[in-house]
């Protein structure tokens, strides 16, 4: 078996985005049409972690408005003309594939936000991932009410997170 590595998602990993995603996040179920319109709005930001013929992870991301996490399970409709951040919606990866390659996407989606001219990334952190992203440079925001609120959505201890990149 070839080495896992990430590739460009498309149409036809949907369902194995969708069975992954029911796996890895039972609690926070989101419906495949919303991933597909991620996957039609901005392409470029979502990627599959291919490990031969399997699909063994994906990685979601798009430009987005810093503070201004979307709905979880909602439809984005478009993205901002003045997108401040690439906002990282989801990065799931089954438990045999995991040690580095979600660094590896975040590397990927790094190169991909400064060529768009984007210096942050942003993203919610759920359940217990907050170390892991803090080990990948991302450090917590103090919500305000508004932030908190939008957070309810994603459970208990989910945490708004940004990452500034290098100039």
């Amino acid at each position: 078996m070839s080495k896992p590595h990430w590739r460009r998602a498309h149409a036809g990993d949907l369902a194995a985005i969708s069975a992954i995603a029911a796996r890895i996040h039972p609690d926070l179920p989101e419906r495949p049409d919303v991933f597909a319109e991620k996957m039609r709005l901005y392409p470029d930001g979502c990627c599959v972690l291919a490990a031969g013929d399997e699909i063994a992870g994906y990685g979601l991301a798009h430009p987005w408005m810093q503070q201004q996490i979307p709905p979880l399970d909602g439809f984005l409709e478009r993205l901002p003309d003045a997108a401040d951040c690439l906002y990282v919606h989801d990065v799931a990866v089954l438990p045999d594939f995991r040690g580095g390659t979600t660094r590896a996407y975040v590397v990927e989606i790094e190169q991909l936000a400064r060529s768009s001219g984007i210096t942050t990334l942003a993203l919610v952190s759920v359940y217990t991932t907050r170390p892991l992203w803090e080990h990948l440079g991302f450090r917590g925001v103090v919500p305000d009410a508004a932030l908190r609120d939008k957070l309810s959505s994603y459970g208990a201890g989910a945490t708004y997170m940004l990452r500034e990149l290098a100039q």
